[in-house]
């Protein structure tokens, strides 16, 4: 069981679902959210902010793609800068709803990513993510 996960998603639905399937299945003690890239950023700048020796972080970010303000890719494009090397660490599975060739392949470029998975999330994929994180 994972301590702290982040999921990112901008559909309510979504991550009540997450965290519906995450608390069933007991994949992880607390649930963070964010509603798109910005927000998840700003999560990880008041980290930063804060005494990195009491700190509690997300052990894994559920990351979807296609999101208002700022998607999928633009966080990963800034979360990969030396700004949140600290962060670098946190594995991240792409959550998306497509699954286009093209983006599993970027998604490959990034070494924080584990994983790029169709939505929706579920028992069997969670199931499949702790046979990976161990």
């Amino acid at each position: 069981m994972l301590n702290r996960i982040l999921c990112v998603d901008d559909d309510p639905i979504t991550l009540l679902l997450y965290s519906k399937v995450i608390n069933k299945t007991n994949f992880s003690k607390e649930i963070i959210t964010a509603k798109n890239g910005e927000k998840a950023l700003h999560y990880f700048d008041n980290l930063l902010k804060q005494d990195q020796s009491i700190l509690e972080l997300p052990e894994l970010i559920f990351l979807d793609l296609n999101m208002p303000v700022m998607s999928g890719w633009d966080f990963l494009d800034s979360f990969k800068t030396d700004q949140y090397k600290k962060f670098h660490n946190i594995k991240v599975v792409v959550l998306s709803s497509t699954i286009d060739p093209k983006d599993i392949e970027k998604s490959q470029t990034y070494p924080m990513v584990l994983d790029f998975l169709s939505k929706p999330i579920s028992v069997s994929m969670l199931e499949y993510l702790s046979s990976k994180i161990q």
